[in-house]
């Protein structure tokens, strides 16, 4: 397994495109009203991706089924993972977010986060552009 210190900066352009496709899908589920627990995508070499959606095992442990599928898929080059959390502002309270994991082998790992008001509300949905929310333990 490579060292994580011999991981390569950045984000691949497909990397970047697989995340940016996953939180959308995420944004559409709560647009809509539609709850999920956690969403992921994986893709191989040949740039065919696999969609999951973990449920009804409680956010953790769909969060923890997630990851685990991605360290067991065979041939996966890149994944990303989308969930709803919340995130602490500078005044000590917290605004919901969708929270992002994404990845891919040879690279570091990134976690970011958006913030989202209006669930359910179709196009009175807003969210805000996408913040770093630091590295990650690889999962590739």
């Amino acid at each position: 397994m490579t060292d994580k210190n011999e991981r390569r900066d950045g984000v691949s352009p497909e990397t970047d495109e697989l995340a940016s496709e996953l939180m959308g899908a995420a944004f559409d589920l709560l647009a809509s009203g539609e709850p999920f627990e956690v969403l992921l995508a994986v893709q191989d070499a040949s740039g065919a991706v696999q969609s999951y959606e973990f449920e009804d095992d409680g956010p953790e442990a769909c969060l923890d089924g997630a990851r685990e599928r991605v360290r067991a898929s065979e041939g996966a080059v890149r994944y990303a993972i989308a969930y709803e959390g919340a995130v602490e502002d500078e005044d000590g309270t917290y605004a919901d977010a969708v929270l992002l994991e994404f990845g891919e082998r040879g690279y570091r790992t990134y976690s970011a986060y958006s913030l989202f008001e209006g669930r359910g509300t179709g196009d009175g949905f807003t969210w805000s552009d996408p913040a770093p929310a630091g590295e990650m333990e690889p999962l590739l």
